[in-house]
């Protein structure tokens, strides 16, 4: 299989079905983050599930159900979008082994295979997130109640940008064609395990990025929306990936010392 004829009918029907089932998908999580951000809002009108606050009650299992899918839905608004490229390469491939009678697997179980990874960091990050909610360092309306937090977040976030781990990690998820040449595994349970192995890297590219919603307001949909245009542009933009990772990290990095002197 050669680039060039990966690279055939890069815009097929196909591709459109993949797109507007994509877009369904982000519609209904951006639709249900937008709920819930208004409906924090409006607690008088409308009643929803909040974090205990700290010292009020224990936390219980259903709690922890509500965490994680309160995340879950947010990594597949957040970073759905970003892995079009990817999507969109991959349905390329099928395309071709489909016109020359080989098997493939549908683009579905990669995408599910992508989306199982954030899930399980969404898991991973619920779980960052109950003692913060535990030591009062956020409030219910997951708020961050400490420049020191927020500041020591803002800076980790900055300074894992210029790291050796986020250029490789990142490297990955712009490379689309590369990954998929290089990275391919046969039949439904290849495609699964592709979906999560670029979803790995995906992580290993966006976690700190996804903790900074800690120091701006865990459920600020305008945060979610600068957050997933930035890695959209990362992922995306003919700007030097290194250009990018310098001045993101430096400003993250001068944002979060900010803080840290407001709270020393």
């Amino acid at each position: 299989m050669t680039a060039e004829s990966i690279r055939l009918n890069y815009f097929s029907r196909d591709h459109l079905i993949v797109y507007g089932a994509m877009l369904a998908v982000c519609a209904t999580a951006w639709s249900y983050m937008g709920y819930m951000g208004w409906a924090m809002q409006n607690m008088d009108i409308v009643d929803m599930w909040m974090p205990p606050r700290a010292g009020t009650r224990s936390w219980q299992l259903y709690d922890f159900w509500m965490l994680f899918g309160m995340w879950a839905v947010m990594m597949i608004a957040m970073m759905t979008p970003s892995v079009l490229p990817m999507v969109s390469m991959y349905v390329t491939v099928m395309r071709s082994k489909k016109s020359k009678g080989q098997s493939y697997a549908p683009t579905i179980i990669f995408l599910c295979g992508y989306l199982i990874a954030w899930t399980l960091f969404s898991v991973a990050i619920s779980v960052v997130q109950y003692p913060l909610h535990v030591s009062g360092l956020l409030n219910p309306m997951m708020d961050s109640r400490s420049y020191l937090l927020s500041g020591a977040i803002l800076v980790l976030a900055g300074v894992y940008q210029w790291t050796p781990l986020k250029d490789a990690c990142l490297e990955q998820c712009r490379s689309p064609l590369n990954y998929l040449m290089t990275s391919w595994r046969e039949g439904h349970w290849g495609a699964i395990r592709m979906g999560m192995h670029h979803g790995a890297y995906c992580v290993g590219c966006c976690w700190a990025l996804m903790a900074v919603m800690f120091a701006v307001g865990v459920m600020s949909v305008m945060w979610m929306l600068v957050i997933t245009f930035f890695v959209l542009a990362e992922k995306i933009s003919p700007i030097s990936a290194k250009f990018i990772r310098i001045i993101s990290g430096l400003g993250l990095v001068m944002w979060g010392v900010y803080w840290l002197a407001l709270y020393f």
